[in-house]
């Protein structure tokens, strides 16, 4: 009898992926109506061996879409970056292309949805099939100390890929929770366009969030 072939562990990213199939019908009408967008999943980017792995939501439709680099080219990253310059884990303050030279430092940027979802929001189902690649790439990053989640969906899909229940961790904003022994998650109110304008989330309280995860990572 002939041997079985060895199983492969998941991909962290998978640029060809279309096992959404409302999500990848949704990225070949853009790239039918806008040739120049990225329009395809959108890879994590960052350094090899981060001590701070940020979860967004998803790409932004004129954003991370477009321009196929995370939080890159939208209003969200204008917060964003220029935080993560002011506390040293960027080399730039703003994002406008992939391009542009911009690196990361000690950090890397990974989405719960690798595709943009109509509206900007996912469907239960999309976000626990794309969760196998965040739950692949929380496990190939034993480097990471702290977990960054933008809003409420990342906080989820952590825990889900951390194999953690949901209800034993309640969002809020600036509250820690232990993943592990050496790993913990840290919530944050997305930097979105509403939660900015709104003052849901001020830059104040951005910035003290990315502090207290610093801290926490030992830089």
């Amino acid at each position: 009898m002939a041997a079985s072939a060895p199983v492969r562990p998941t991909q962290i990213f998978d640029v060809g992926c279309v096992r959404c199939p409302r999500l990848a019908g949704h990225l070949r009408q853009i790239r039918e109506g806008e040739p120049s967008y990225w329009a395809l999943p959108v890879a994590p980017f960052g350094v090899a061996a981060p001590r701070i792995l940020i979860v967004g939501l998803a790409p932004g439709r004129h954003g991370a879409n477009r321009t196929g680099r995370p939080f890159t080219g939208d209003f969200a990253g204008i917060l964003l970056y220029s935080t993560l310059y002011e506390f040293g884990l960027a080399t730039r303050p703003v994002s406008v292309s992939a391009e542009d030279g911009l690196k990361l430092r000690n950090a890397r940027i990974t989405n719960a949805v690798k595709c943009l979802p109509p509206a900007n929001k996912p469907m239960p189902v999309e976000i626990r099939t794309c969760n196998r690649y965040l739950a692949a790439e929380l496990a190939s990053l034993p480097s990471v100390r702290v977990v960054l989640a933008l809003g409420r969906i990342a906080h989820e899909a952590v825990l889900l890929a951390s194999g953690l229940p949901r209800g034993a961790f309640v969002f809020a904003h600036g509250r820690e929770h232990a993943l592990a022994a050496t790993r913990c998650l840290i919530d944050s109110y997305h930097c979105s366009r509403y939660n900015t304008q709104t003052r849901r989330l001020t830059t104040p309280m951005f910035k003290s969030v990315v502090a207290q995860a610093c801290a926490l990572a030992g830089l």
